[in-house]
């Protein structure tokens, strides 16, 4: 089930420096969780916390925690007053620096010198503020439980408008059986008439050749079928039994996902029946239509906690 939720806290990293911090917490259809995060090395500590809480509040879809961070604006405006808003040069890594450079054109005369850029952008040589540990995951985690519960909110929404979806749909698929279902003792009279006049024509042909065994193998092969295809009467009670237990399902509290993955499996096996049993083009073109409701409520389903 899709959905997204964020939220922002601050982190103090020391020194009047300032760090907003922003997670945001995704997810889309699967059929079972699955956690992934994307967090910044500050933000580490906190996984076990919001894997914690993603299982506890969740018990399907890929849900992604991602977080970045940036110092605030309102810190920046006092970086002359307080250098380490903007972090302060390590001498010991540019003298190293310079010594490696040294000896870099000593060995390549032709090689270009270090531009301020790769010199800012060298690794150690730049000392910014990073703030404890402790407050990294405390805020961390604080952030990921309410862009959660934000989530949370937003996948109610999509359920009670998803819940609308399915339920117009049972009440079609009822609809269709409310039409067929006291047409089926006609259809099968029908059918019996038939079978009937087949083998009268097969007992006449008989009478004439004198029996055969092939005749007789015939003939039974008929009744088999004929008393096939006229039981269709546990198929529609079944059929009548699963859509309530949809609606059901649809009307309980938590989740009910997997219950309703489980409850299509059966609206279709009833519905493949009924067409196998089909003695007519109007049993037959009802049954393609309960498969073809069963197949959008499937796909709707995988959208359901």
């Amino acid at each position: 089930m899709t959905g997204y939720g964020s939220a922002s806290r601050q982190v103090s990293l020391g020194g009047g420096v300032v760090a907003d911090l922003q997670v945001e917490c995704r997810a889309v259809n699967s059929r079972f969780l699955d956690l992934g995060f994307r967090l910044p090395d500050e933000c580490r500590g906190a996984e076990p916390a919001l894997r914690e809480m993603a299982t506890q509040a969740l018990s399907r879809g890929k849900v992604e925690f991602r977080a970045a961070w940036r110092v605030n604006a309102g810190s920046g405006s006092q970086s002359k007053a307080n250098p380490h808003v903007l972090g302060a040069l390590n001498k010991d890594r540019l003298d190293a620096l310079y010594t490696l450079q040294e000896k870099a054109q000593e060995a390549f005369p032709k090689s270009a010198a270090l531009t301020i850029s790769d010199i800012l952008r060298w690794p150690g040589v730049v000392s910014e503020p990073r703030g404890e540990e402790e407050g990294w995951i405390a805020a961390t985690v604080e952030a990921g439980r309410a862009a959660l519960a934000a989530l949370m909110e937003s996948r109610h929404a999509e359920g009670k408008a998803l819940v609308g979806v399915l339920t117009n749909i049972t009440q079609m698929m009822r609809d269709i059986v409310r039409v067929i279902e006291p047409k089926v003792p006609e259809y099968v009279s029908q059918y019996q008439d038939k079978l009937t006049e087949r083998l009268s024509e097969a007992l006449a042909a008989q009478e004439q050749s004198k029996g055969g065994p092939e005749l007789m193998e015939r003939i039974r092969q008929e009744v088999v079928l004929y008393a096939v295809r006229i039981d269709v009467a546990e198929e529609f009670a079944r059929l009548k039994t699963h859509l309530q237990a949809v609606d059901t399902a649809l009307a309980a509290n938590g989740p009910v996902g997997k219950r309703l993955d489980f409850l299509m499996q059966e609206l279709n096996r009833e519905a493949n029946t009924l067409s196998s049993k089909s003695v007519s083009e109007e049993c037959t073109q009802a049954a393609l239509e309960l498969k073809l409701f069963i197949e959008q409520m499937r796909e709707q389903v995988q959208n359901l906690e």
